[in-house]
């Protein structure tokens, strides 16, 4: 029995068929072969390249199967990808990091059916993925990612010193200081490109978007865009939102996110902690309130620094950042012309709400500073 067909029953027992009995069958045929196992990984280096053909990119691969498997998936995704890649360029900047991200650690030793379940299981998963918005078009080679700025450097490390701090009040003006680095550093950009022509276009990249309480979660994000001058749209199913802007917005939005993020959780914990001691049992419905009033409050107030952001500026500023907006808007409607709004739903507890409200406060973030 050749290799190639021992690989081809095991698939069409196991890959197209939703049973368990399917793969079972599929990884005894695997596992009595061993032979058959370079065929095996060579098939699934291609599964991964074909959903690179559907639009997907490796963290959205990452993500998805430590969304519906477990870390063992995780790692054997993370090596095909690695192995996939091989010593070719990527097609851009932003995926070459994805890939330096990556931890390729292969998975723990096991028996071989064991090993070949989880193979199948995992090839069950990459076959089965929908086809995605391209993000940007991939060019034949990438220059090498920029070394992270010096002020990115100090924005990374005021919001990590956010997230560390038992002190609202630290919080508050760690994040303050993170925002007004943040708008410098994208008002710098968006003027420098302008000035020198350089014919810079929105990008778009996907953030995830877990749960519990995923939909609280996609709004903070939306306001965190919407201040940044990005467009979000969440993909609920598939768990994550797609930003669309201009680089150094995007970035401000991941960073600030991720913080806010952080924060939110933190503060949720230790209003838990705070009634637990008053007698009363914090449920699904006070976690799932707190968040949505957090992620409420916080995009009003980001919304109001956003109106008020470039007041008073005159000059190129003004039609710089309108032309962006322009642009990012047109980007957006043309990746995703078919958008229905979501609403919050299940929100009922006035304690975990009346809380949440008063977290975002705490979590201060201040406007753009008007350019000087």
């Amino acid at each position: 029995m050749s290799t190639t067909t021992t690989v081809d029953r095991a698939f069409r027992a196991a890959l197209y068929d939703d049973t368990d009995a399917g793969l079972d069958t599929g990884a005894s045929l695997l596992a009595a072969d061993p032979a058959a196992d370079a065929e095996l990984a060579g098939r699934g280096e291609e599964f991964v390249a074909a959903a690179w053909r559907r639009g997907w990119q490796p963290a959205d691969v990452v993500r998805i199967v430590r969304r519906e498997l477990d870390d063992t998936h995780v790692r054997l995704v993370s090596t095909l990808i690695v192995k996939e890649a091989g010593e070719r360029p990527s097609p851009t900047p932003r995926w070459a990091a994805q890939l330096q991200d990556l931890d390729a650690e292969p998975p723990h030793a096991t028996d071989r059916f064991s090993h070949a379940t989880a193979v199948l299981e995992l090839y069950r998963l990459i076959l089965r993925l929908p086809a995605l918005e391209p993000l940007e078009a991939p060019r034949q080679s990438a220059s090498p990612r920029q070394p992270e700025s010096r002020m990115l450097t100090r924005i990374r490390a005021l919001l990590a010193k956010a997230e560390a701090t038992g002190y609202p009040e630290e919080a508050e003006a760690l994040s303050a200081k993170a925002q007004e680095l943040m708008a410098r550093h994208s008002i710098d950009e968006a003027l420098l490109s302008a000035r020198t022509h350089a014919g810079d276009a929105p990008g778009a990249c996907r953030i995830g978007v877990d749960p519990p309480y995923e939909t609280a979660k996609a709004v903070l994000l939306d306001a965190v865009a919407g201040a940044n001058r990005c467009r979000a749209v969440w993909h609920e199913a598939l768990g994550f939102s797609t930003v669309v802007g201009f680089e150094a917005d995007l970035e401000a939005v991941e960073l600030l996110y991720t913080s806010l993020l952080v924060q939110a959780t933190a503060a949720m914990t230790r209003a838990e902690a705070a009634q637990r001691k008053g007698g009363r049992k914090r449920t699904k419905t006070f976690r799932q309130s707190f968040l949505a009033a957090y992620a409420q409050r916080i995009g009003d107030r980001l919304q109001v620094a956003a109106e008020g952001q470039v007041a008073g500026s005159e000059g190129e500023l003004l039609p710089v950042l309108a032309a962006r907006d322009v642009a990012v808007t047109e980007r957006t409607e043309q990746m995703f012309p078919d958008t229905v709004t979501t609403r919050l739903r299940g929100i009922s507890d006035a304690a975990g709400w009346e809380q949440g409200a008063a977290a975002a406060d705490r979590a201060q973030v201040a406007g753009r500073p008007r350019l000087p």
